[in-house]
């Protein structure tokens, strides 16, 4: 009778109750257990179980460039890195507000591990996020603007889903007129649909007017980020790269020591 309950539960795809239910009754001391016990263990662990399914399967399709996570931000003094901010940027409530975090800093910096760490947070909270460059963006809506079966609709329908966008290599590169145009739509629709968004920029603010061309479009688009962003700048004297790059030789030496 045991093992048909468990099966049951496997077919009912309750593998997380399954579990459990196999788990305990391999004790024998559990057998005499009463059932409102037993149920309450037995839905913790598929409760249990479902959260860590969606959680991985968040972070897989967050498409990540690197680990990171908001415990392991290093807060050394010339980063000048506001501690408190980034707290409460991890808190969430900027995603259920729809409010936008801008990150800038030279190459090396740590704009875009700032930002993964964010996403992962993100994503511990279950919303849905996605980590994309600019440019790689940019040229999927041009592809799909072009092909004939509603690609493009598909495709910000689907950039709608996502709770939290991280635009790394934000305005790298200046823009033509029809990337300028596609940028408007892509955060126009966003911003109407209260999703958030992370930009990772090498440069400040005023020179992103440059970067997109015509006076208009930079207008518009700056329009509907600027005003209600957290903006965030990431000093440094030293390259992060260089730190982590020193941090994991003296781990090495340690574990050398040790063995």
């Amino acid at each position: 009778m045991n093992q048909q309950n468990i099966n049951k539960l496997k077919t009912l795809k309750l593998s997380g109750m399954a579990e459990a239910y196999e788990t305990l009754l391999l004790r024998k001391e559990n057998r005499e257990m009463d059932f409102d016990t037993l149920l309450g263990i037995l839905i913790d662990h598929e409760e249990s179980q479902r959260k860590n399914n969606k959680l991985h399967r968040l972070l897989k399709q967050a498409g990540f460039p690197e680990e990171a996570s908001i415990e392991d931000i290093l807060y050394y003094e010339d980063r000048k890195l506001d501690e408190h901010l980034l707290l409460r940027l991890a808190a969430g409530n900027y995603l259920l507000d729809g409010r936008n975090v801008i990150l800038k800093g030279v190459s090396g910096s740590g704009k875009t591990w700032i930002a993964t760490a964010l996403g992962v947070q993100a994503c511990r909270q279950f919303f849905q996020v996605q980590y994309t460059r600019l440019p790689d963006l940019l040229e999927s809506f041009k592809v799909a603007k072009y092909q004939q079966n509603d690609s493009c609709v598909k495709l910000m329908k689907k950039l709608l889903k996502v709770d939290l966008l991280i635009l790394d290599e934000w305005l790298l590169h200046a823009l033509t007129n029809e990337e300028a145009a596609l940028l408007l739509e892509i955060i126009n629709a966003r911003r109407q649909a209260k999703q958030s968004t992370i930009f990772c920029s090498q440069f400040d603010i005023d020179g992103w007017y440059e970067k997109l061309g015509d006076g208009t479009l930079a207008e518009a688009i700056l329009d509907r980020i600027i005003h209600d962003s957290y903006d965030i700048f990431i000093d440094g004297k030293i390259s992060m790269r260089e730190r982590f790059g020193v941090q994991q030789e003296k781990e090495q030496e340690e574990n050398n020591t040790l063995f």
